[in-house]
């Protein structure tokens, strides 16, 4: 899921990055600028990424709700099942990496071991809410799909990668064949976000933050790989240019992947600190934004905004 295939690779390094060099990057706009307006943020509120980012509720009266009011959220299926498919991608590069350390210099061993990693990973333990059984039953399927269109990716890369460097030992094998960090924490503090941050993952090869989606592309999704481009910039100090927001569907019984790999430019900071700032202000004058005349079903809040508002 995380790994640009052979074309889109080209498309980022001789595309995107060199656009990147040519165009350039505001110096204000850069997340170590966070001591100095823009980017200084306005309140110390702790947002999380996802709280700025967010456009599911036109009026983002959802973050009211939950900031202001305290309203819990109740999940939704939706909400369940792409919880399920990035923690099953998660197990299954984390054990291909323990994998890979454990038995690197032993092929056979190793592709033996790897072999076993989807059978491994149950499904049912990655459902752990309650849902009624039909949505549960399609869920179940579609987590056996992506482990075994993962595990398979894996394995080639691996196996690659091995072919290519004979002497390849195990860390060098893992930094090579699978240059992924899963759910790497980050602290947001210096930006006004969340001390306990945690983007979906971060190819270290190309330098590109990731954040993966199961459900129809929106264009304030690449908000969410700005934010974490502008904290990793306020915290390491090095410029983050490049995101793609990755998104698994599934469409009568396949899977189906595509990848939008994006420049995290001066419009996408901009607006990403608009948010923020919008956003915190609203939560620092507990200021209620009102019910969207059009709200989505699929929101948390749904049924409470629609059956009086608390």
């Amino acid at each position: 899921m995380y790994f640009p295939n052979e074309q889109e690779s080209k498309y980022v390094t001789r595309g995107l990055i060199r656009s990147a060099r040519e165009q350039g990057v505001a110096e204000e706009l850069r997340g170590w600028n966070w001591v100095s307006p823009p980017v200084e943020p306005l309140y110390d509120l702790g947002l999380g990424v996802f709280e700025v980012s967010g456009g599911y509720c036109p009026t983002s009266r959802d973050l009211y709700l939950r900031r202001v009011v305290g309203e819990e959220i109740e999940p939704t299926a939706p909400m369940i099942a792409g919880s399920a498919y990035h923690n099953a991608l998660m197990q299954v590069v984390t054990e291909f990496k323990r994998s890979c350390y454990q038995y690197g210099t032993n092929y056979i061993r190793l592709m033996h071991r790897l072999a076993d990693v989807a059978d491994e990973i149950q499904p049912d333990k990655l459902l752990a809410n309650n849902l009624p059984d039909h949505e549960a039953k399609t869920i179940r399927g579609r987590l056996e799909q992506l482990i075994t269109f993962q595990s398979n990716r894996l394995i080639a890369r691996i196996e690659e990668a091995l072919i290519k460097q004979p002497y390849l030992r195990e860390d060098a094998l893992v930094a090579s064949a699978l240059p992924v960090v899963m759910e790497q924490k980050l602290d947001g503090r210096f930006i006004g976000l969340s001390r306990h941050l945690s983007v979906d993952a971060f190819t270290s090869a190309e330098q590109i933050v990731v954040d993966l989606k199961f459900g129809k592309p929106r264009d304030f999704h690449r908000l969410y790989t700005t934010g974490y481009a502008l904290v990793i910039e306020a915290l390491y100090e090095y410029p983050v240019n490049v995101g793609a927001v990755i998104y698994g569907s599934f469409h009568r019984g396949r899977l189906t992947v595509r990848r939008d790999y994006h420049l995290i430019d001066d419009e996408l900071r901009q607006w990403f600190i608009e948010q923020r700032d919008d956003r915190s202000l609203m939560i620092h004058r507990e200021q209620d934004p009102g019910v969207a005349s059009q709200c989505s079903e699929m929101c948390a809040f749904y049924s409470l905004c629609n059956s009086g508002n608390p």
